[in-house]
């Protein structure tokens, strides 16, 4: 039976690697498709000498042709950033200052989360489109042409969102097409940054908006509601985070892979109920684990430290682990930890959590959880620096007074469990102060929940046992690897 951790090691040993020498695009396609030119004239403007190009897994068979073609038209020395820290949306800007680079070109899908250490670029990966039959699509799901229609797309397809809206636009008045914006004074990537600045001084801030690096402007006396959304692109976190954030909302999709549009079925509700679900096991939990899961989206540092203080507030411990890319083993290795909070980007953030043995919810949640003035509604925030001070999206945290020690009853359990700080502190010992006698060698700790949990175990780890090791003379070990040693294999 296979190891649900890791799959066999005979299957790693023997396994086949092809090693690429070449792009497998051809060389006269590269400018077109990577905007070398664009990119070239982006560094020699800024006089950059070591640029960092970002690519995600599935064109790093371009990447040395790209980088190649960089170097021979400027004067830059360029590193190829292939396995990213965290999600391949997201700038990996700890990496590119790893090698000291001045700038980061960043290809393929973007979550345009704002970032604010170095320059950068964007360059999207140009896919295919065949707009005559996405227009056929839209005609089929929108009948009514007086219909009401924000079209949305995955960033890969901006190239030729202009054309199907040409062709559409005489059709349908009341459509609107939202564009890209960058909201970042780092970022030079088709004058994004040019264009959110003039579009804020043009038009009525109440009715322009801007979310997930898209941003569109509103009739006047209509709402984000009164509008149904049509998304090309295939289906995954993009399609799935403007879903949850705008769930009053009709959503249908056209997939250019498959060429086909659909009315998007997918239960709201229940998505929505699951999250509830997660809220629940929340207000249970006692130890929250805060998980970073990005180093480049901006802020992020800030809303570590206000999680930090509402977990406190609401009477919880919580630690803060930086760990990479998230898996199933990894966040095993914690039992201590009842629930997991991820901070990453919009896209990101929304992790499937039935594989792990623990929940992993949303900033929004957790405070859902914690704050009592934080209602859950029908307003969902995937973008953790809405719920920042001066967000749209902040509210000030319930202050307490000391007699107040609210109740409820979990749906979970059904028992009652209580929101009070004075909860977290321990309990007076009968030693009387704030550690604990843990064995007969006086060895003390910290009577918090953590500890607890560790004293709880029948195996904690190495201890020295001073003066009860007996001391032995080095002798030669097993040669081999684990899986065969070579006693093992002479015996046999």
């Amino acid at each position: 039976m296979a190891d649900a951790f890791s799959s066999s090691s005979e299957t790693v040993i023997q396994r086949m690697l092809e090693v690429i020498s070449k792009a497998n695009t051809p060389a006269e396609k590269l400018d077109d498709l990577y905007e070398i030119k664009k990119c070239c004239k982006f560094i020699t403007d800024h006089r950059f000498q070591k640029v960092a190009l970002q690519f995600p897994d599935e064109l790093l068979r371009d990447s040395v042709a790209v980088a190649e073609e960089i170097e021979k038209n400027c004067n830059a020395k360029t590193f190829i950033l292939g396995d990213t820290s965290y999600g391949s949306c997201c700038v990996d800007e700890v990496a590119a200052e790893h090698v000291g680079a001045d700038c980061i070109v960043h290809y393929g899908s973007a979550c345009l989360s704002p970032s604010k250490r170095l320059p950068l670029m964007y360059i999207f990966e140009k896919r295919q489109l065949h707009v005559e039959m996405c227009a056929c699509s839209f005609r089929e799901l929108y009948p009514d042409k007086q219909s009401h229609v924000l079209l949305l797309y995955d960033v890969n397809y901006d190239h030729a969102i202009d054309d199907l809206v040409r062709i559409l636009s005489p059709e349908y008045p009341n459509l609107l097409a939202s564009k890209l914006v960058v909201e970042s004074e780092q970022c030079f990537s088709h004058d994004r940054t040019d264009q959110l600045s003039s579009l804020l001084s043009d038009h009525d801030e109440k009715q322009l908006v801007y979310q997930f690096g898209r941003q569109f402007c509103l009739k006047k006396g209509l709402t984000i509601t009164d509008y149904s959304m049509f998304y090309v692109g295939q289906e995954g976190a993009t399609l799935r985070n403007f879903m949850m954030t705008w769930n009053r909302c009709s959503f249908c999709s056209f997939d250019p892979e498959k060429r086909k549009g659909r009315v998007e079925s997918i239960s709201i509700n229940r998505a929505l109920m699951k999250r509830y679900y997660a809220i629940e096991k929340a207000k249970d939990a006692s130890v929250v684990g805060i998980l970073v899961g990005t180093l480049g989206v901006a802020d992020y540092l800030t809303i570590i430290q206000q999680l930090k203080e509402n977990i406190h507030r609401a009477g919880k411990k919580s630690y803060v682990f930086a760990m990479g890319k998230l898996n199933v083993p990894k966040l095993a290795n914690f039992l201590e930890i009842d629930i997991f909070v991820l901070i990453a980007c919009a896209e990101n953030s929304l992790l499937d959590s039935s594989e792990f043995y623990k929940p992993v919810v949303t900033p929004f949640e957790m405070e859902v959880a914690c704050n009592r003035k934080r209602e859950w509604s029908e307003e969902y925030v995937t973008d953790f620096r809405h719920l920042l001070p001066g967000g749209p999206s902040h509210v000030l945290f319930a202050e307490r007074q000391e007699e107040d020690d609210e109740t409820d009853v979990s749906l979970i359990t059904g028992a009652l469990r209580s929101s009070s700080v004075a909860n977290s502190e321990p309990a007076e010992s009968p030693y009387g102060s704030s550690v604990v006698l843990r064995n007969q060698t006086m060895t003390v700790a910290n009577n918090n929940s953590a500890a607890s949990f560790l004293a709880s175990r029948s195996w904690r780890g190495l201890e020295q046992k001073l003066g009860e090791t007996p001391v032995v003379k080095a002798v030669e070990g097993r040669r081999g690897i684990a899986i065969a040693y070579e006693e093992e294999g002479s015996s046999s």
